[in-house]
């Protein structure tokens, strides 16, 4: 081979120069690189495409199966840039649908979560848009649904190119998706409607049974049909045709009612729905004022999904209060937002609670429905009697709890009795009780609560006799959100969905049965923000160990907060502290409280055991002497005094008292019995008014009001440091 002269120096000897070494090496180099491509290329695996990525995938397989009998989504797969929500297998098993449009689940822009704004087209017919919910969780995570489905985030953002290089991102979600499609069985034709359309030709639309004609005809009347039109995201609850039933009640859906059942520049799913966040509807103005709340009964996808409308400001023709509807077709996607069918109109007041309780056979209360129906009847006639009264209901969660069937199975049973017959067992009355002690003879709203609740515990009589109903608000530090409990015969429940209005009278929804006792005397204690500072001695003493113990039946009587801050306000030389960290004076000072038998004493029991003293067995070495008496309930003005780090403060309230009062033996005055009778699993606790404590039980001091101050602050840290430890729990 001839090679150039160029490639040679001009000087002796032949060598190569430097720059002439370079070229040679520069030109070796291409030559090998260009002989060892192919053996590269065949030793370096050619990407994954995203169709192979899914494909590989089992829990995919039903997803991947419909694309490849698709002709259109399997060309944009292989072609086109995509964005794919793909449902897991699992969720297809869920899906009650009959057909799956797998272009609902792509859009033909890929697009990461990151990049995911309030909608996404897709690439169905007509181009309907999916919705994007992103949802922040207490720990800070978030969550983010394309219409009800969930996107799994350790799963998703999988991001790849298919064979000509276009970008392609897969998301895989829980939950399949559904667009609103015509019926099956007709010619009709329509692309991505919005509200108004679909409301239009409901008949036309794939919805199961419902129908919404008589809603529509009052749209139509109203002249409301541009909210519906209204470009944007929004919700529309809209009432299914059974909902206008009975008569008068579509004479009273006006349009400032229907102003009511739209949700604006909100689009909300059910799963990703923020539950008791009220959220103002079209009819929130000046002069009324309506929210809607969304809240669910049971876990999962299967829960049942309510929505609340709430009047907080009504009119002459919109009564103030809470109206109930279940959602009986959710999750409708319309070009403007979505829409919920609901099993009744929301805003309209004309029903009685018993009327309420009556009217779903499978509602939030059908439990309790049922319960009275079968062995309490008598019960619906004791309601229908009252002009105005407030239930206070527990939910089927709580009328599930093993503890309350194992109690309604004792009350209910039969047994044949000597003379052939059936024989109640159990104690049908104790369930007829426990029933009037969710019934006050009065309305009762949470705002009436709230009113009557400052620098007090609120109380109201019940149906039961003797008996009341006791609450409490709790206020959260974080987001001021405030939670309403109320306990009878001895049970705390929390008001989970409240004011529901009726025509006599309001409905609270309340998560636990009362009168039937879930906690020992122990936990009861712990958790009654009432009984705090008992709790603290007996927990510092080891006192309250004993007290979870089920072989033994416990009678308590325990002073009220309020009771041990009034003693030591009047005491000025006790001193707190040492009396805190005293365990043998502390702990003496308690078991007199604490009377064990091998049976429980309520304060009717005591008084029908005799009118002269009593002697009762305590924990300790001496017996308890008192003397019970009964007086008229009435409503009394009692000065009292608010202590606030150690200053006393006069307060001036009325107060309903229990109307029994004890008198202890060792100091001769009558002490009023606050809470009467509250129930727990192994004994009963009496709250009283004052401590059975002589003037020299407790080490004296001459600085009692530092005392008092120290103590109380070092209470506050120790209660706060108990709830951070419970909330941390939860968590």
């Amino acid at each position: 081979m001839k090679i150039s002269s160029k490639w040679f120096s001009g000087g002796g000897g032949g060598g190569l120069t430097g720059s002439t070494t370079t070229a040679c090496a520069a030109l070796l180099l291409m030559v090998l690189t260009t002989m060892m491509t192919p053996m590269v290329a065949s030793r370096t695996p050619i990407a994954m495409t995203l169709e192979e990525h899914i494909s590989n995938d089992p829990d995919l397989s039903q997803f991947f199966d419909l694309i490849e009998r698709n002709p259109i989504a399997s060309s944009n797969l292989k072609l086109r840039s995509l964005t794919i929500f793909a449902p897991t297998n699992q969720a297809f098993q869920r899906y009650l649908g009959n057909k799956t449009l797998v272009q609902y689940h792509m859009s033909n822009v890929a697009t990461t979560l990151e990049q995911l704004g309030p909608t996404i087209t897709s690439d169905y017919d007509g181009n309907p848009p999916i919705y994007v919910t992103r949802k922040r969780q207490p720990n800070g995570s978030e969550d983010v649904y394309v219409n009800n489905a969930k996107i799994i985030r350790s799963r998703s953002n999988v991001q790849l190119s298919n064979q000509y290089g276009k970008k392609q991102v897969l998301h895989i979600i829980d939950d399949v998706l559904t667009p609103l499609t015509v019926n099956p069985s007709t010619s009709f034709e329509i692309y991505n409607p919005d509200a108004y359309q679909f409301i239009l030709h409901a008949e036309n639309m794939d919805i199961s049974q419902h129908r919404i004609r008589s809603f529509r005809h009052k749209m139509t009347m109203a002249k409301k049909e541009d909210i519906y039109r209204a470009v944007g995201g929004h919700t529309f609850l809209i009432p299914v045709e059974e909902g206008f039933k009975p008569p008068p009640r579509p004479d009273m859906i006006d349009r400032k009612v229907i102003d009511g059942h739209v949700i604006p520049n909100r689009v909300i799913f059910t799963a990703p729905a923020p539950l008791d966040d009220p959220l103002e509807t079209l009819a929130f103005e000046d002069n009324l004022k309506v929210t809607v709340t969304f809240f669910k009964q049971g876990d999962g996808k299967n829960a049942k999904v309510y929505v609340r409308s709430n009047t907080v400001i009504g009119d002459s023709k919109h009564a103030s209060g809470a109206v109930l509807a279940e959602i009986v077709k959710a999750n409708i996607p319309v070009r403007n937002g979505v829409v919920h069918l609901i099993h009744r109109p929301l805003m309209v007041v004309d029903t009685t609670v018993l009327q309420f309780l009556e009217e779903k056979e499978d509602g939030p209360l059908f439990k309790f429905y049922e319960l009275i129906a079968d062995y309490a009847p008598d019960f619906f006639k004791t309601m229908s009697n009252l002009q105005q009264m407030t239930l206070f209901a527990p939910s089927n969660e709580a009328l599930s709890h093993p503890i309350v069937n194992n109690f309604i199975r004792n009350c209910t049973n039969f047994t044949k009795g000597l003379d052939g017959n059936d024989h109640p067992c159990g104690s049908r009355e104790k369930l007829r009780e426990i029933l009037n002690l969710h019934l006050v003879r009065d309305s009762i709203t949470t705002d009436k609560i709230r009113k009557n609740n400052q620098n007090q515990i609120y109380q109201v009589p019940t149906g039961a006799d003797k008996k009341f109903l006791y609450f409490n608000i709790i206020t959260n530090r974080y987001d001021h959100n405030q939670t309403i409990t109320v306990e009878g015969g001895g049970v705390n429940a929390t008001i989970i969905l409240s004011d529901i209005a009726a025509t006599n009278g309001y409905l609270h929804i309340i998560d636990r049965v009362l009168g039937i006792p879930y906690m020992t005397v122990q936990e009861k204690i712990e958790t009654d923000p009432m009984l705090n500072l008992t709790y603290q001695f007996g927990r510092l003493n080891h006192f309250n160990e004993q007290l979870n113990k089920t072989t033994k039946r416990f009678t308590y009587f325990i002073p009220r907060d309020k009771a041990w801050m009034q003693w030591f306000h009047d005491h000025q030389g006790a001193n707190l502290n040492d009396f805190l960290f005293d365990r043998d004076q502390s702990r003496s000072v308690l078991e007199r409280h604490l009377v064990v038998a091998d049976r429980v004493f309520t304060m009717t029991d005591l008084k029908n055991m005799s009118n002269d003293s009593l002697i009762l067995p305590t924990v300790g070495p001496h017996n308890l002497q008192i003397r019970v008496k009964e007086e008229d309930r009435t409503f009394i003005f009692v000065k009292s005094h608010r202590m606030t780090l150690g200053t006393a403060e006069d307060d001036y309230s009325s107060s309903l008292q229990s109307g029994f009062f004890i008198q202890w033996r060792e100091t001769n005055k009558w002490i009023p019995v606050f809470r009467p009778d509250v129930e727990c699993t192994n004994g009963v606790i009496h709250v009283i008014d004052a401590p059975l404590v002589r003037d020299h039980d407790i080490t004296t001091s001459g600085s009692s009001s530092s005392s008092i101050s120290s103590f109380v602050t070092t209470m506050v840290i120790t209660v706060a440091n108990t709830v951070l430890l419970a909330a941390l729990a939860f968590l």
